[in-house]
């Protein structure tokens, strides 16, 4: 089944103001440089959002929403390696999928203070996800979430500019397990079912 044309429009312009936004932050993201990215006029982008603000929180909300995608997909799986794997396949797939939401979730590490925080309750999501105590953040589960998690972002993001996403995603997914402390494990027979939206 083929999603509607207004929601592929919609999920184009969300992505490419997500990286936009992360580029140059948002009060110096102009309204007119979101609708040249995604090729509309201003008045066509405010027909779709009526402020830069509203496009910046739907960008917000979007990620968010791929979070919760996620934690209710791994909720069924004990916490283990199995549940990391499949929480690893479907953010790399998230990503390759939308790398300016990856890009924009990455903002307040790349320039803290920038602009407002943006991802409190996406944060506490991967905290669900990986099934972490958001108080011991000093552990080596923890330092090892982050890393993972910042290999996924760096690794689909030259994925997506590289243009080969299928021969990364497995790479990418063993490299993030590693990182999780589950080495050796043989991720290319991986043929995890995508995320469903």
């Amino acid at each position: 089944m083929t999603r509607p044309f207004r929601e592929q429009v919609d999920e184009q312009i969300l992505d490419r103001a997500a990286e936009l936004f992360a580029q140059h932050g948002f009060a110096q993201t102009s309204l007119k440089a979101l609708a040249e990215a995604v090729g509309l006029s201003k008045a066509g982008l405010l027909h779709h959002y009526p402020s830069k603000e509203a496009i910046h929180e739907a960008a917000l909300e979007t990620g968010r929403a791929q979070a919760r995608l996620v934690f209710e997909d791994v909720t069924r799986l004990r916490p283990g390696p199995d549940r990391d794997r499949r929480a690893l396949e479907l953010l790399t797939d998230v990503a390759l999928e939308r790398p300016g939401l990856v890009s924009l979730a990455f903002r307040p590490i790349t320039a803290p203070g920038d602009h407002p925080v943006m991802l409190d309750g996406e944060d506490m999501l991967i905290h669900e996800i990986f099934v972490l105590d958001p108080e011991e953040q000093s552990t080596e589960r923890f330092i090892r979430v982050v890393g993972a998690l910042s290999a996924l972002a760096v690794l689909t993001l030259t994925a997506n500019r590289e243009g080969d996403k299928t021969t990364w995603r497995p790479r990418i997914i063993a490299t993030c397990f590693d990182a999780l402390g589950h080495a050796g494990a043989d991720v290319s027979s991986y043929g995890s079912e995508p995320l469903e939206d």
